[in-house]
């Protein structure tokens, strides 16, 4: 296998975030007083040294919402002094009456290659995100959204097992834009009815072509790096899109409150072992060079 992608992690760099400053508050992934700080490109490049990473994707890391094109102006600048990350997912207000003039100010950035609006909602306010469970259906959003394939840019979709079948009519509303299943769909409840009501759920995104799975934070609600775990999720995943729609990512930094970049890409590298030659390189390489044109 060649040089691997780590398709989703975050830099923050000096990024004057909220969450840097002020109180802190509760996070899906726990207590994260260890990266409340700056994570500047020289820390994640010394994290996955040795790890056969090739190129990466930044994905937006919630600054204030006004800021939206600094945060992007912000990482194309630290790409062409460093030379990474490849390619950058920002963020846009999808609910805004026509986004494409934030669309306008984002695609003057060359790496600019897709958008992320979190769409996921939980009962638990814990994991609340959005501001109501079913933004995926509003004709506004999907408007938007579908305005995205005039730019070539995808979507990084971030929804829990419930508001799948949304996620799934956003899909058709939008057949020109490949959508980008974040985190393998957040399976964040392991009971039994829980696994099974996301297996349904990632059934049904499957039949929809243009939407891809990433298997990246799968540490999110166990706060840990459990091999088992991520070979459970990621067998069932690849079984469900096929390695071709499937691809790896990182969710550096957030992952480090729990393990190292070598050790959870060696946990992946385990979950994966079992598939041939070919579906190994689409998973860690091939499916992001694609999705991300990269």
């Amino acid at each position: 296998m060649t040089g691997i992608v780590d398709a989703h992690h975050h830099i923050w760099l000096q990024a004057d975030l909220p969450w840097l400053t002020g109180p802190m508050l509760p996070r899906i992934f726990g207590p994260y007083e260890p990266i409340r700080r700056d994570y500047p490109v020289e820390e994640f490049l010394q994290d996955i040294a040795g790890c056969g990473i090739e190129k990466s994707v930044y994905v937006q890391a919630n600054w204030a919402r006004e800021r939206f094109e600094d945060e992007t102006a912000w990482v194309q600048k630290t790409a062409d002094e460093s030379g990474w990350p490849h390619g950058i997912v920002g963020y846009a207000d999808f609910m805004a009456e026509d986004v494409r003039p934030q669309l306008d100010r984002l695609t003057k950035y060359p790496l600019m290659r897709g958008a992320r609006m979190q769409l996921h909602w939980h009962e638990n306010p814990m994991y609340r995100f959005a501001a109501s469970p079913d933004l995926c259906r509003d004709p506004l959003l999907q408007r938007n959204v579908a305005r995205l394939k005039d730019y070539g840019l995808v979507f990084d979709l971030q929804v829990f097992a419930p508001q799948m079948q949304g996620a799934a009519e956003l899909a058709d509303a939008c057949p020109d834009v490949t959508f980008i299943l974040q985190h393998a769909g957040m399976l964040e409840d392991l009971s039994p009815a829980g696994r099974e009501a996301w297996r349904e759920g990632m059934r049904m995104l499957a039949r929809r072509p243009n939407v891809c799975s990433k298997l990246s934070a799968l540490g999110t609600f166990i706060h840990r790096n459990d091999a088992d775990h991520i070979a459970s999720v990621v067998r069932e995943t690849v079984s469900i899109f096929g390695a071709d729609r499937c691809l790896y990512g990182s969710n550096f930094p957030i992952e480090k409150l729990w393990t190292t970049y070598p050790e959870l890409i060696a946990a992946y590298r385990k979950a994966a072992a079992t598939l041939s030659a070919r579906d190994q390189q689409a998973i860690f390489r091939d499916t992001a060079m694609r999705v991300y044109r990269l």
